[in-house]
């Protein structure tokens, strides 16, 4: 897996990303809950990764709870969610 640039797609740099074959990861490293807050936050990073690069699937990889609202939301927005620690252990 290697790491890229969050600004190749116009997003802030506080943002990790990493990319494994087709697959984009947005990671998430944090205690406290996602929630829908940050549920459109991550699609709005999702459609700018895809403006940039079509072909990719976006996946978030995080080690916090997620709302399950949240977690219907971003299924809908084609947007994988997975646990951290599993990626982690796949590396």
């Amino acid at each position: 897996m290697k790491r890229i640039d969050p600004k190749k797609y116009n997003l802030t740099s506080r943002t990790t990303l990493y990319k494994k074959t087709d697959n984009i990861y947005i990671i998430i490293d944090r205690k406290s809950r996602i929630i829908m807050k940050d549920g459109y936050r991550i699609s709005e990073q999702a459609k700018s990764i895809l403006c940039v690069d079509p072909d990719v699937r976006i996946r978030v990889a995080t080690s916090a709870p997620v709302c399950s609202k949240t977690k219907e939301f971003l299924l809908r927005a084609d947007v994988e969610i997975m646990d951290l620690n599993s990626l982690k252990s796949s590396l």
